[in-house]
């Protein structure tokens, strides 16, 4: 039985531990990071000189925003965008342009323009255009597949060596019209997913948030880079990329790219930036100021944006106006609630670029943190008293953020939610565990003391516990002693064993009946007893009831003696002496050892009365003090003048020869 309630005790703990784990993990964590994300990893302290917080300079922005709205009506003519392209193709000479849209139809009323337009991407060599990629499959399923064979032929990366299994996220690819797809070079991915590094499981919880970036995109079995992975290609002249289970690596670049796996996807956590005034982590140019500069330029003047601006740097051409269908191309992110997606593309660059990576804790050091915090907890409750116990887990846990903030700080993702909650789980489980125990205990100690004192004692000994000691109070009580006649002649000759089974079978039927007249035993004196009546149950009745339970036991005593004759077992006589008055009643004895006992005059009184019993043959004597408050209640025959030792005074004594129950 002990092993089955240890065996199910242990399981209710696993799959408690394990549900909070997972949940803190899922829920709790990417809020964590989020937080810590926008407060640490994007802060910097005041005499730290050396860590950049804001994207990097060759990395720069130009936004299709509410002030080129203002001025170029939505939706743009195709002669617009193609103004911007002029720009950085016959001026600007950026490395690379990433151009973050995606085309999907053509401008049927001008196809003119069209054709300008697609003839400059046909010229360039630098720009990079967007594509959608959909979990979905192709409504036409013919035709999808068509597309695929072209676009993977085209834009597939063929110098990959794949050492592990990729796994699959998307079923088809926005189809772009055939112009614009001829005449583009490169056209990837600009996709993200939102979510955390738990396997997909935050975003079924409601999830929505943007961290990670997917670099490496398995397309039915082709390979399709991101924007950023593009970028980074063509700026190192289209490396061989050997793809492991645990990193992207550039063997002639020396150069590896830690990723995480999850069911759908091999993705890399965004190290974001600090936001500058603009709401952006890039420097970033207004799409207007672009146009205005190419005419300025073609018209010989000097224009408001210089092309030296963007020379050698890495262009990111997007759009995040607040006006415009389709405009305000946002996602939410650990930085705020609506982050300009070009933005995003721009900081995933910038990282890859720069290798400018957050560093993942392996898991078994969050681990190791986590175990080693909730083992320590634990040692100390068990170890130490509450204050000091909940001091050192409050400790702990301070640890544990210090080096959270310090991991964070410095680029590091170390958990930091979980390990809290899993301190906060032990604190809990142990202290419930305690309480469990200590209650068990003091069951276990609660039956073991009803053995050798009555309930009504024990509990007021529970109820004060930590105020135990010598003392007590006057008290108005009644005491009853009870005596077996010739007990030490009947017990020499019977044998020990037979001795303490007659003992114990006339005792336990003598106190419930003390019990159920409001009584409690206070001790066993060998073959007598001592009751008490009055306290601690408080009875207004004490006298009366405890001449009944006098009488009670005498009709008890009858009932044992026929059961016994039968069994060939002695009978016995009892005497009873009564008497009511003060006492005191409280603790008795050392500190280290007291006794809950009444004593007094009126105790010495009763147990006179008890031996009297074998002067004047009777069975149950009481004192007048017991029978003036109990007198209606019972018939007595009186015996006048008895001198009782001790006593100055002779006293009338009383016979009780029948009680009305």
């Amino acid at each position: 039985m002990k092993n089955f309630k240890f065996l199910f005790y242990a399981f209710v703990i696993l799959i408690t531990l394990l549900i909070t784990t997972v949940l803190s993990y899922s829920v709790l964590e990417p809020k964590a990071y989020d937080f810590l994300m926008k407060t640490t990893v994007t802060q910097k302290l005041p005499f730290d000189n050396k860590k950049n917080v804001y994207g990097h300079d060759n990395v720069v922005l130009v936004m299709i925003d509410d002030k080129s709205i203002e001025k170029y009506r939505w939706p743009w003519k195709r002669d617009l965008n193609n103004k911007v392209l002029k720009y950085f193709q016959e001026y600007a000479k950026p490395k690379v342009l990433v151009h973050d849209f995606a085309v999907v139809n053509l401008d049927i009323d001008n196809p003119e323009a069209d054709k300008r337009f697609f003839d400059t991407l046909r010229s360039m060599d630098n720009i990079i255009e967007g594509c959608l990629l959909s979990t979905s499959e192709y409504k036409n399923k013919e035709q999808g597949k068509e597309y695929d064979k072209f676009f993977t032929s085209k834009y597939s990366l063929k110098n990959v060596d794949i050492k592990t299994n990729m796994p699959v996220l998307y079923e088809s690819i926005r189809i772009a019209p055939k112009p614009y797809i001829d005449s583009v070079k490169y056209s990837d991915s600009i996709m993200m997913v939102p979510g955390f590094f738990d396997n997909g499981l935050s975003i079924a919880l409601g999830d929505e948030t943007c961290r990670t970036h997917e670099y490496l995109v398995n397309y039915k079995g082709n390979i399709l880079a991101s924007v950023a992975m593009r970028t980074f290609l063509l700026l190192k002249n289209n490396p061989k990329i050997v793809i492991n289970n645990t990193n992207f690596e550039f063997p002639e670049l020396n150069y590896k790219i830690n990723l995480i796996r999850t069911p759908y996807q091999l993705i890399v956590p965004i190290k974001f930036y600090k936001r500058y005034n603009t709401g952006y982590s890039h420097k970033y140019y207004s799409a207007v100021d672009i146009m205005d500069s190419y005419d300025l330029l073609k018209a010989g003047k000097k224009p408001k944006i210089a092309p030296a601006e963007f020379k050698d740097k890495i262009v990111v051409y997007g759009a995040n106006a607040t006006a415009g269908n389709g405009l305000n191309d946002t996602k939410k992110t650990p930085m705020a609630l609506e982050t300009s997606g070009t933005d995003m593309q721009a900081t995933s660059i910038d990282n890859l670029i720069h290798n400018d990576f957050l560093k993942i804790m392996p898991w078994w050091v969050n681990f190791l943190i986590s175990l080693i915090s909730m083992f320590c907890i634990y040692y100390s409750i068990k170890k130490f008293d509450l204050i000091k116990a909940v001091g050192n887990a409050l400790s702990i846990m301070l640890v544990i953020l210090v080096i959270v903030f310090i991991s964070y700080y410095n680029g590091i993702v170390i958990l930091s939610a979980t390990p809290i909650i899993l301190c906060i789980y032990t604190i809990l489980i142990t202290y419930i565990n305690r309480y469990v125990t200590e209650e068990g205990n003091k069951r276990k100690v609660t039956n073991a003391l009803g053995k050798y004192m009555s309930e009504d004692v024990m509990k007021k000994v529970i109820q004060n516990i930590d105020n135990l000691g010598l003392g007590g109070k006057k008290a108005a009580v009644t005491v009853l002693f009870s005596d077996i006649r010739g007990f030490t002649s009947m017990s020499e000759q019977m044998s020990a064993q037979d001795v303490s089974k007659l003992l114990n079978e006339y005792f336990s039927e003598m106190e419930p009946i003390v019990t159920k007249y409001n009584g409690i035993i206070n001790k066993f004196i060998g073959d007598a007893v001592m009751a008490v009546f009055g306290e601690p149950i408080q009875d207004e009745s004490h006298a009366l009831n405890a001449v009944k339970c006098g009488y009670e036991m005498l009709k008890k005593v009858e009932e044992l003696d026929r059961k016994w004759q039968e069994e060939g077992k002695p009978v016995i006589r009892i005497g009873i002496g009564i008497n009511t008055g003060d006492v005191f009643i409280g603790n008795i004895g050392s500190e280290k050892r007291m006794e809950y006992t009444v004593i007094g005059d009126t105790v010495n009184l009763a147990s006179r009365l008890e031996s009297y019993n074998k002067t004047y043959k009777t069975q149950i004597l009481i004192s007048s003090s017991t029978y003036n408050v109990s007198k209606e209640f019972i018939e007595v025959n009186e015996i006048s003048d008895v001198e009782i030792r001790g006593k100055a005074q002779k006293m009338n004594i009383y016979e009780v020869i029948n009680v009305k129950l």
